[in-house]
């Protein structure tokens, strides 16, 4: 199949590429479109053209499989520079999505058309990398500087509404977009052969005050990333050297960052989130389909889960105690989804169809048309055997059940269901409804039918599911289980909660690991070691301090004590009675306090984080070094720039 045609409709030319399912912009494409550029010029009969795409959506970016190989000409910017040089106007008719060297593809045409559900964006700083052909140039020839810089830095599309609201498309069309381009075509057919955006002077060009107010905040929204900040240096040197000094600038920079160290490892957790839920032994088993799905508990998880699955289009039942508690897991998921209309993501009819969608029982009989039920209930064994118990009564013998536990050995949970081979983990992290992670746990007795139908089920709710093993913790809890140890060890040999969380929060991660047991609660984790006790190793180091704040009423940000102390505005402060009772342990275990700069915590907890990685993956229970990556970027905030714990302590010296 020719990747890129030409057709002719009385005076309107017709390039039409065809390379799914994306239709990235790959070497055949690129050549595809000069050639067709070339007979267009070289034909009299055609006066306008028209560029759009088959299948489901317009140039969605870049072909992957060239990533790190040496670039065939024509290399993208010749290819927008060829469509700027064209003698005829060149419409652009995006459906779906015009992303990366898909939009700069569009910004090289002369106008733009957008079906009504398009979306549009420069999403290059997610790998690392800027704009390569053109982006930084020629879109804030075409918006306010302020929408372009946002465009770039953040990498988030925008759609079609908002596309047109700040310029860059000329219409949108709400009819069939071919039929809505040869009417646009129609309408501009007499119209003075418009300038190229490279030609064109900046919408605007901000003062050196604007500009440092807008360098401060992509600072701060940037958190160690270097890409957003390059791509304003370089989008401000197009702006006030020129477009010819900045498309130089531009392609220098791309070119730099994509040797960079950030690049390399947002590319590697990039493909790593695509590859990771891809199991061998799945190709060819087709899931079970899903239209009703059950949750037991409706909790903070459990109501999340529900919304997660409201939202991914299932009806859902809800179980819980008692008529009150349902009253109330119905009131938190339309607290979710009422967030959602505010926001505009979702509209008032569909809002009214989600809610429509929910029921809530006490009778567990409710989940006999259930195909997939999802337990979220309190960590304890006896609990979860109860409420299986009941599953195996009530439910389809082909329903898939899931436990939603952090912990507990679910092939134990399993083995008092009926038909264990559909009992899996399904790992969810709060919030459920917000979190794109999920870890599917196989235990030892799943089916492949089962597995398939979760990774599907995960899939559909929008999640990257990562398959583990059953051990305590799983990935990802399990790692931070060891890494807290240490940070701990830390703790009584020196540190102070405080350095610690300020050495994580510069080295990239969105909050200290202290801090973030304050916002969950420490009487979670207490319960968990509390669990473990009777089978902890009494030669192995125990720090008991978190169980002193507990016993002291000290549960975190919710009451406004924990390893912090908190103000009226919710801000955390270090506390005098922490750090004495840090101070006094070491002093009671006869341990010399020193000094840890930095480097060292940073050092100490990359350390714990790979040991304990290398343990799991000797184990069995993480497939690959990949998906240790995945869920400790996608669950516990390990700095995405960084590619995850396995890949930066295997390619850099940290």
């Amino acid at each position: 199949m020719t990747t890129v045609t030409l057709t002719r409709e009385d005076h309107i030319g017709i390039i039409t590429i065809n390379n799914p399912p994306i239709n990235a912009t790959s070497h055949p494409v690129r050549a595809g479109i000069v050639d067709v550029l070339d007979q267009i010029d070289r034909d009299p009969a055609i006066r306008i053209a028209i560029l759009i795409c088959g299948g489901k959506t317009f140039i969605a970016g870049a072909d992957v499989t060239e990533f790190g190989q040496p670039p065939k000409d024509p290399i993208l910017p010749d290819v927008i520079k060829r469509l700027e040089a064209t003698t005829k106007p060149v419409i652009a008719a995006i459906h779906g999505h015009a992303l990366g060297g898909g939009l700069e593809v569009a910004l090289g045409c002369h106008y733009r058309i957008a079906d009504k559900s398009a979306t549009l964006g420069l999403p290059e700083v997610n790998l690392g990398l800027i704009p390569g052909a053109g982006g930084t140039v020629l879109l804030p020839r075409l918006v306010p500087v302020t929408e372009a810089i946002n465009i770039i830095t953040s990498g988030k599309p925008v759609s079609s509404a908002k596309a047109n609201e700040i310029g860059l498309i000329d219409a949108i069309c709400h009819g069939a977009l071919l039929d809505a381009a040869k009417d646009f075509a129609q309408t501009i057919l007499d119209r003075d052969m418009p300038v190229a955006l490279v030609d064109r002077a900046p919408v605007d060009v901000p003062d050196s005050a604007a500009w440092d107010d807008i360098i401060a905040s992509a600072c701060k929204k940037a958190r160690g990333q270097i890409a957003p900040l390059a791509a304003i240096d370089v989008l401000r040197t197009g702006l006030e050297k020129g477009a010819i000094d900045g498309l130089a600038f531009e392609r220098q920079t791309f070119v730099e960052l994509r040797d960079s160290d950030q690049s390399k490892a947002l590319r590697h957790i990039f493909f790593a989130e695509r590859s990771v839920g891809k199991l061998p032994e799945l190709v060819g088993v087709d899931p079970a389909p899903i239209t009703n799905v059950g949750v037991i508990g409706g909790g903070i998880m459990g109501a999340g889960i529900a919304t997660a699955s409201l939202l991914a289009g299932f009806k859902v039942a809800i179980i819980e105690r008692n008529e009150d508690a349902c009253a109330n897991c119905r009131n938190t998921v339309e607290k979710h989804l009422s967030g959602s209309l505010k926001r505009g993501l979702i509209t008032q009819d569909r809002f009214d169809r989600l809610m429509a969608a929910l029921s809530t029982s006490t009778d567990y009989a409710a989940l006999a048309s259930a195909d997939l039920v999802v337990e979220a209930v309190f960590e304890d064994m006896a609990v979860k055997h109860d409420v299986f118990g009941k599953l195996s009564l009530h439910c389809k013998p082909d329903a898939v059940l899931a436990s939603n536990t952090s912990y507990l050995d679910i092939n134990e949970i399993a083995a008092k269901c009926v038909n264990p081979g559909r009992v899996i983990g399904l790992h969810f992290f709060s919030p459920a409804h917000i979190m794109k992670l999920l870890e599917i746990v196989r235990t030892t007795q799943a089916d492949a039918k089962s597995l398939a139908t979760a990774f599907a089920f995960g899939r559909s709710l929008g999640k990257i599911a990562v398959p583990c093993g059953v051990c305590d913790g799983f990935i990802g809890n399990r790692i931070m289980s060891a890494y807290r140890k240490h940070c701990e060890y830390m703790l009584e040999d020196g540190a102070l909660p405080h350095q610690i969380d300020a050495a994580m929060v510069e080295f990239g991660f969105p909050m200290g690991l202290f801090a973030m047991q304050d916002m969950a609660g420490l009487e979670i984790s207490w319960a968990t070691r509390k669990r473990l006790a009777p089978f902890r190793d009494p030669a192995e180091r125990y720090v008991a301090l978190g169980d002193y704040l507990c016993e002291m009423g000290r549960f975190g940000k919710k009451n406004g004590l924990g390893w912090y102390r908190y103000d009226e505005n919710g801000k955390a402060h270090p506390d005098p009675e922490v750090v004495a009772l840090v101070i006094a342990e070491s002093e009671k275990k006869g341990i010399t306090r020193r000094d840890f700069s930095h480097d060292e915590i940073i050092d100490t907890i990359l350390a714990a984080m790979r040991n304990e990685g290398d343990k799991i993956l000797s184990e069995g229970i993480a497939n690959s070094p990949d998906a240790i990556d995945v869920v400790m970027v996608n669950g516990y905030g390990f700095p995405r720039h960084k590619g995850g714990p396995m890949f930066l302590t295997e390619n850099y010296v940290y």
